[in-house]
């Protein structure tokens, strides 16, 4: 097998295996046993359970950022930006077969190199909301930067919430409902004094 089909089976792998037991809770064993590859396969592309954690933390991490920077990129309408990123962050809640879990519901959440890598990620989503309402409401970089965070984390919340409801909420009636919150409250900057 071609080194990156291999590896994308082991990171498959590993992710079934990470969502279900934790990372405490995960063996290298049972990953190489769920890839159906021997360890010393498993070895050869990733060193360390922790290798292979964080490859897997980057990989989900990284199609996040593509998912939120396509959507706030997508146009220059900003209602429309609104509901794109919405419609975005709940897309790949529902569509990364558990990723989430391995990304906000980490057993390794405070770990310095796990959460500096969610705090890059937080950062540069935010960063890029703030660019986008700085732009339009002239507010200063900081206080653009907190409205940033707090639609980013609005997103999030809301989402993994939604998710919890097992599809007892569609979820673009879902995704609707949170984006319609988030464009009345940014949509009034800066008019209101």
């Amino acid at each position: 097998m071609p080194r990156d089909e291999r590896r994308a089976q082991l990171l498959n792998a590993a992710l079934e295996v990470f969502v279900s037991n934790g990372f405490h809770g995960a063996a290298m064993d049972e990953i190489a046993e769920t890839a159906h590859v021997s360890k010393p396969v498993l070895y050869q592309h990733f060193p360390s359970k922790r290798e292979l954690y964080m490859a897997l933390l980057d990989s989900h991490l990284a199609t996040l950022t593509d998912l939120m920077l396509g959507a706030l990129n997508s146009t220059t309408d900003n209602k429309e930006r609104v509901k794109a990123v919405m419609r975005a962050y709940y897309r790949f809640i529902a569509d990364d077969d558990q990723a989430h879990r391995l990304v906000f519901e980490s057993d390794l959440i405070n770990d310095p190199d796990v959460s500096s890598r969610l705090e890059t990620f937080n950062k540069t989503f935010a960063d890029a909301v703030a660019h986008v309402i700085a732009e339009d409401t002239k507010l200063p970089p900081l206080e653009a930067q907190l409205l940033g965070r707090g639609l980013a984390g609005m997103a999030q919340v809301s989402a993994r919430y939604w998710l919890e409801t097992d599809g007892n909420l569609d979820l673009d009636v879902a995704s609707d409902l949170i984006y319609r919150l988030a464009w009345r409250g940014i949509s009034r900057f800066p008019k209101e004094s």
